[in-house]
């Protein structure tokens, strides 16, 4: 970190102190929702890496400028003089923030480190360790202890992992000199008003680079929305009261649509022929719809149920097949990632003493560098396959290219894009599309 307030600037800002601004600055930005788990998804969000933003105005007018909307939102003067007396600038926030990292894990190896014996077993031993706590919390929320303490887990691996970076410095960063600077302006103001309320002083509100906070990883604008005082201290502390983590947790996931009662979902197989191109998330069916089309729960029987669901696929053809249900979709709303929201849902399972996965991986199968899945995207569109934008990201429009692709040559449509489909396509479709 570097240090931020200069000798002029801290005279600048006493000077704005003593006079009592008055005016209320810009109209305060819409919160926008966004999942605890902010560092993981603000990471992928990206599909080039930009450079830093170069601040219009000197950090002192941006200050002020804060400093006067702070006020005019309702927010004490001497809560903001004491958050901003030794804030930073974070370089290594701004790195992380401008960089793109090179996603080259496979899911089964996040599954591998998200889900391990060791974290089962520690998962259920704060089970037992909290077990009157959360069957509290569970009973009232109608979410399992299990799925608090995977999403625990998940999150911080049981608190040991938090972020060590000041929340105020973090979001200052961002909001101040970073790509989404109105977005982390709106944290960065909902953690004042944190600060604000008396719930954590600014010293201990820790957390990620992008401002997540606590135990299971809350952006500011949602601890507003959700956090609460379970202990009854009247202090909301997801960092350091375990009863107000698993209460705000479990009111966070409540209020993302989780059903009371029912799975999140099971492992499940699929018969010969099955029609691929069905197999998205975004594509649910009746259940009735997917027993007729021979889908089966992996250890037998028929799906029961008559819930809409979705066949989930992270590796295709030769990997596990899961149907996944409203519950799923609640995890997701936590944080837009497959592989994360399965992670939760495995982890809850094991907790709760079912079976891991049946299905095996094909783990013989490496993972696409960026610029090969960029490769891929090209080599697809001028086969006409029509993969949507060549940014690296294989979301729903690259898979289903791949389908038309893995068609025209008889291979299984599943759309799973692979070392072995990408040198098929060139192989038919020759030299590398030219740059632009």
């Amino acid at each position: 970190m570097r240090p931020l307030l200069s000798l002029p600037v801290r005279l600048l800002l006493a000077t704005t102190i003593l006079a009592g601004c008055q005016t209320t600055g810009a109209p305060p930005v819409s919160a926008t929702t966004t999942s605890g788990t902010a560092k993981a998804s603000a990471a992928s969000a990206a599909s080039v890496a930009p450079a830093p933003v170069q601040p219009a105005v000197s950090f002192a007018d941006w200050l002020k400028a804060l400093r006067a909307e702070a006020l005019g939102q309702g927010i004490r003067a001497q809560t903001f003089d004491r958050a901003f007396a030794n804030v930073k600038l974070s370089d290594r926030v701004v790195e992380l923030d401008s960089s793109q990292p090179e996603f080259n894990r496979q899911p089964w190896q996040y599954l591998d480190s998200a889900v391990n014996d060791r974290r089962v077993q520690a998962g259920r031993q704060r089970i037992q360790d909290n077990g009157a706590l959360l069957r509290r919390v569970s009973q009232r929320s109608g979410v399992p202890a299990e799925i608090l303490v995977a999403f625990w887990g998940v999150e911080t691996d049981f608190g040991n992992f938090t972020g060590g970076f000041s929340v105020v410095d973090a979001l200052t960063t961002l909001a101040y000199e970073g790509r989404r600077a109105s977005y982390f302006r709106t944290e960065l103001l909902a953690a004042l008003r944190i600060l604000d309320s008396g719930d954590i002083p600014p010293e201990r509100m820790s957390g990620s680079w992008a401002g997540a906070m606590g135990q299971t990883q809350f952006m500011p604008t949602i601890f507003l929305k959700h956090a609460t005082d379970e202990d009854g201290d009247g202090r909301r502390d997801i960092w350091g009261s375990l009863p107000d983590v698993f209460a705000s947790t479990a009111r966070f996931v409540q209020a993302n649509g989780w059903r009371s009662g029912e799975r999140w979902g099971e492992e499940v197989t699929l018969p010969a022929g099955f029609p691929y191109e069905q197999a998205e998330y975004n594509i649910t069916k009746p259940m009735a719809d997917w027993r007729r089309l021979g889908v089966r729960p992996v250890n037998g029987g028929e799906l029961a149920g008559e819930e809409p669901a979705a066949v989930l696929m992270l590796a295709g053809a030769q990997g596990p097949a899961f149907l996944v249900r409203e519950n799923f979709r609640a995890i997701m709303k936590y944080n837009p990632s497959t592989s994360y929201a399965l992670a939760v849902a495995l982890l809850s399972d094991r907790l709760a003493g079912r079976s891991g996965v049946q299905g095996s991986w094909p783990r013989h199968e490496p993972a696409l560098s960026r610029d090969e899945r960029i490769e891929l995207q090209e080599r697809l569109a001028s086969l006409g396959m029509e993969p949507g934008t060549a940014d690296g990201i294989v979301g729903a429009n690259t898979r289903n290219a791949v389908r038309r692709f893995q068609k025209s040559i008889g291979a299984v449509p599943d759309g799973f894009a692979t070392k072995s489909l990408l040198e098929r396509l060139r192989q038919s479709a020759g030299p590398a599309p030219a740059a632009g």
